[in-house]
């Protein structure tokens, strides 16, 4: 079963039976259930939805399914082509459209696909909105437009120009500095629309962009999620082409790595912590990132007289608290960036811009700023999940079992010990249990990581 309806939208891969597979009938019905929750939100006479995709063998197909359904309503699409999520999220405000849907699989591979969910302000849904839709398909109680009252489809290929020209406005971006500078860029987009929108961006900032797998075709020539294991390409060729550092997007533009001119992995982890430090050191406040991020963040945050706060994990729920807490900066581990001056989004385009503006700014190298942060170790692993698999008595038997810990349960178990940590969770995007664990060096963090492995295994057998 690979059709995931979730917090994260409706997930799936391409081809199948209906109802197990993300297939064009279910593609229709789950956009005409959303069509049709906009129209009960929003209550007026004219709808307006954006639409956008990233560079997915499928994505022209999906996107025809869905903008025609919405037609079929009554609706007015505006049509963004091949985009990036954050720009479909910019789109939605600056359209004052009614919604937003990308078409995306964010780091899955090429076979997948999904229909990522906005509401009117450009934000992902809510667990609440995203019931609700799941509710109306179950009911099948969509209605469609009469023939004179069908919607209509608008191109507008502008928008990556248009989110660009936002994030060169906002104060904090120096782009007179960088372009002082002379950075030498490497560019990873997996082939897909990273490929169009960094190198425009580098390019408004007087960087010079060395592309590589910018060709936005879908065919992406190694696994899409943006980990040290899968870039040995674009650290060989920082180095090749001695540049200052590397930039790797994933297929949809919402998360961001760096590599440092070395050919080292500055961090997954440590993207959000670099561009918090920059924007607290101008504007101080505080800052909020999920469960599963580095405590890294909470260091810097502490070291410019903030407070930090972590959410459940998904970018909606880190939202929510940022709103909460009036954060100036937030995001996820995972290396999405979200800058509430632009929008509540998660954004690699700003968070390249900020921390190339901070790398001006402080007239450093790469590897140089990465050694000012605490060095945390965080081992990432799955174990894929199978019908015997009782996820809820796996999560309950670990609370119990370490009881005396601080324990944290608003998303799956967090166990937090003195020197290290464990988070627990069944994911939202995939049919896998994630164990994320930091610790102070790797082999520690790993340790522990195959250690609750272990310990699942021996509970699942009982």
């Amino acid at each position: 079963m690979t059709l995931i309806k979730s917090i994260s939208g409706i997930r799936g891969t391409i081809g199948g039976a209906q109802g197990d597979n993300l297939t064009p009938i279910d593609a229709v019905k789950y956009a005409a259930a959303y069509g049709m929750w906009v129209k009960q939100q929003r209550q007026k006479e004219n709808y307006r939805i954006v639409v956008g995709r990233d560079a997915r063998i499928s994505g022209e197909m999906i996107q025809q399914l869905v903008m025609n359904t919405l037609v079929g309503m009554g609706i007015h699409v505006v049509d963004l082509g091949l985009s990036t999520t954050p720009t479909v999220e910019v789109a939605v405000t600056l359209e004052h459209a009614d919604g937003g849907i990308i078409l995306t699989a964010s780091h899955n591979p090429k076979q997948w696909n999904a229909l990522k969910l906005l509401n009117h302000e450009g934000e992902f849904l809510n667990a609440e909105a995203g019931q609700e839709i799941l509710d109306i398909a179950d009911s099948e109680s969509v209605s469609f437009a009469e023939v004179d009252h069908l919607g209509e489809i608008s191109k507008n290929d502008a928008y990556i120009d248009l989110h660009i020209e936002e994030i060169l406005n906002l104060p904090l971006v120096q782009k007179n500095a960088v372009e002082k500078a002379g950075f030498k860029v490497v560019v990873d987009a997996v082939n897909s629309t990273g490929g169009i929108a960094v190198p425009l961006l580098l390019e408004a900032m007087g960087v010079h962009p060395v592309k590589l797998y910018c060709t936005p075709n879908g065919q992406f020539p190694h696994n899409p999620e943006p980990l040290k294991e899968h870039l040995g390409d674009l650290m060989e060729k920082v180095k090749a082409e001695n540049a200052d550092f590397g930039i790797v997007v994933d297929p949809d533009v919402d998360r961001l790595a760096f590599v440092d001119e070395n050919g080292e992995m500055f961090g997954e982890e440590y993207t959000l912590v670099a561009v918090a430090d920059y924007v607290l050191q101008n504007t101080p406040g505080n800052t909020v990132s999920n469960m599963s991020s580095s405590r890294a963040l909470r260091d810097v945050t502490q070291k410019h007289g903030g407070t930090y706060t972590a959410s459940a994990v998904g970018e909606v729920n880190v939202v929510t608290k940022m709103k909460e807490t009036q954060a100036v900066i937030g995001g996820e581990g995972n290396g999405g960036i979200i800058y509430p001056e632009l929008h509540y989004g998660r954004d690699s385009l700003v968070g390249i811009a900020l921390f190339l503006s901070f790398l001006a700014d402080e007239k450093c190298r790469v590897s140089e700023l990465r050694k000012r942060y605490p060095s945390y170790f965080m081992s990432k692993k799955k174990i894929e999940l199978t019908p015997e698999l009782n996820v809820d008595a796996i999560l309950k038997q670990m609370e119990e079992k370490y009881a005396s810990e601080e324990i944290n349960t608003i998303d799956g178990v967090k166990i937090d010990f003195a020197e290290n940590w464990v988070h627990l969770r069944k994911s939202n995007t995939e049919p896998i249990i994630r164990i994320y664990t930091e610790a102070k060096s790797q082999t520690e963090a790993d340790d522990l990581a195959d250690r609750f492995i272990a310990e699942i295994a021996e509970i699942s057998k009982n």
